[in-house]
């Protein structure tokens, strides 16, 4: 089945599991609660922008998870995928598409904002042979990802130059630009881990059904209550960030 977002907004910035559906036992070590976070920095990087806050009590979680970031002068906060966690900080790649995006890109240093985090499930590491495979902005969690895998091979695919530029964050990575497709570099035979816009996940899915998918959808709470990112699963409607948004291939390939 496809996965298909139920309503509109501003697309997030992603253990044993059953066979077909979401990957379980992803979740917070503890109980997590909201917390205020100094900006250090914001930098660009290509189209996007690269968010540093300060971790403070702010656990990064398991890549693929992701964080409610408050949006200044916004009455939503926006889902963002942890893209780096150095020592003492986390950072976020954004894309500054819409008001709360380009309110969060505009934060500068000592600012400060709400975050709630991590939530969802996010990807199993217990893979052996990884091919990381992301799509435009869909690379943010990747880099996160890659460090914790010991930086296994990957291919990113954007569409222009400018936006490849993003690239730097996942240093010896493939790089294809349209007309190219991630689909079309793709080596068969690995564990793959993806994340990128719907019709990639669906392609990959379809080459690859045992490949680990995080999907991009609208969210409003972060935690299954405004139903903000439901989408249908094996004809079920599942919530992304509860049952997800790191989805087993077989649960949404045609």
């Amino acid at each position: 089945m496809h996965g298909r977002p139920s309503s509109t907004g501003e697309p997030p910035g992603s253990p044993e599991a059953p066979s077909t559906g979401p990957l379980r036992g992803q979740a917070a070590s503890r109980p997590v609660q909201p917390e205020r976070a100094e900006v250090t920095g914001c930098e660009q990087v290509g189209l996007y922008a690269l968010l540093r806050v300060r971790r403070g009590g702010l656990e990064p979680g398991v890549p693929g998870q992701f964080f409610m970031l408050e949006a200044p002068g916004r009455p939503l906060p926006r889902p963002m995928s942890l893209c780096l966690a150095p020592p003492g900080e986390l950072a976020f790649l954004i894309d500054p598409i819409g008001p709360g995006t380009r309110a969060l890109c505009a934060l500068e240093t000592g600012d400060q904002i709400s975050i709630f985090g991590p939530l969802g499930n996010g990807y199993r590491v217990d893979v052996e042979r990884p091919l990381l495979v992301g799509g435009g902005i869909g690379i943010a969690p990747l880099p996160f990802l890659s460090e914790l895998l010991n930086e296994p091979p990957a291919i990113l695919g954007f569409r222009s130059a400018a936006h490849a530029e993003a690239a730097v964050l996942l240093p010896g990575a493939q790089v294809v630009i349209d007309p190219i497709l991630v689909t079309d570099a793709m080596p068969r035979g690995h564990d793959v881990l993806a994340c990128g816009p719907e019709p990639m996940l669906e392609a990959v899915a379809r080459l690859e059904p045992s490949a680990q998918l995080a999907w991009e959808a609208p969210m409003a709470c972060g935690y299954g209550a405004c139903h903000g990112c439901a989408v249908e699963i094996d004809c079920e409607i599942k919530r992304l960030c509860v049952e997800g948004p790191v989805l087993r291939a077989e649960a949404v390939a045609a």
